[in-house]
């Protein structure tokens, strides 16, 4: 079971929201489209879900807000990674109409993204389900947002693989050829890197077995068709965890999950994600 996530840190939000801040308003925080509306004009106003969602991004919605203007109220009707349907209220507003109209975009740009990979997420979670495999996110993140992407996975259901380079060694095709052989590459990286946990991947079962016998913590079966896995399963007898990867797609996942694969990561969930669809309207009272 994936417990809830903790956000990235405070610091970290803030850098993201002032540097999409900055791409909207520029050095000088220029917004002449707002600075036509009277500076001391205070509205409502709310933001609605059009479409069924798992909603993620409140904290850097909230940060937006307050880096733009810290005197603008935000009333939540939504929990962060609850489920909502179409037409949903998530939010009410008031303050500056000028700052709720300058602070829109980026705001909701940062809901809207993190909303769709927890979504699409909950998706892939959701149909497997009942079997023992579960989700893994990838690398393969929008640039600037890894940490943000990684915690809306978890909202979504779904469990992180290595953050980065760093936390983990995946030994591929390139780092074996380069080694001579993947005895040769995990003894190295087992060597030089004794305390990061090693992954490698194989494409064949031949190279199962090779990995096998040099007692790594995870091997991933790259773009193996159903029975290779299913023979992947029995080989390795649950020795060594087993992740799937390399076409997966939310039609053919659960197929994947019922060969008895431990994991089953793609990057579609991070990089094949389409916005949640979300307005903010003023309320005309």
């Amino acid at each position: 079971m994936t417990l809830f996530p903790t956000p990235p840190s405070l610091e970290d939000i803030r850098t993201q929201c002032a540097q999409s801040l900055a791409e909207d308003l520029g050095k000088t925080g220029s917004d002449p489209s707002a600075a036509l509306i009277p500076e001391n004009k205070v509205l409502q106003a709310e933001v609605i879900c059009r479409e069924a969602a798992i909603i993620c991004g409140r904290p850097w919605f909230d940060e937006i807000i307050q880096q733009c203007d810290s005197a603008i109220s935000i009333d939540w009707h939504i929990s962060e990674g609850q489920q909502v349907g179409a037409n949903t209220l998530l939010c009410s507003l008031q303050g500056s109409a000028r700052h709720l109209l300058s602070a829109e975009r980026s705001a909701l740009n940062f809901l809207q993204t993190l909303s769709a990979t927890a979504t699409q997420t909950h998706h892939y979670v959701t149909a497997i389900a009942d079997t023992g495999a579960r989700l893994l996110d990838t690398r393969k993140t929008l640039p600037g947002l890894r940490l943000a992407q990684k915690y809306a996975v978890c909202c979504g259901g779904g469990c992180n693989h290595r953050i980065g380079l760093y936390d983990m060694i995946m030994l591929k095709e390139n780092h074996i050829i380069a080694a001579g052989s993947i005895i040769e590459a995990v003894h190295q990286a087992k060597q030089r890197f004794p305390n990061i946990a090693i992954e490698v991947e194989v494409e064949n079962l031949e190279q199962l077995r090779e990995a096998l016998d040099a007692c790594v913590n995870r091997i991933l079966l790259d773009n193996m068709d159903l029975e290779n896995l299913r023979q992947a399963v029995k080989l390795t007898a649950g020795k060594t965890p087993l992740e799937a990867s390399g076409g997966v797609e939310l039609q053919t996942i659960r197929e994947i999950a019922l060969t008895g694969v431990d994991y089953i990561s793609t990057g579609a969930i991070t990089k094949h994600v389409r916005a949640i669809d979300l307005s903010m309207r003023f309320i005309d009272k």
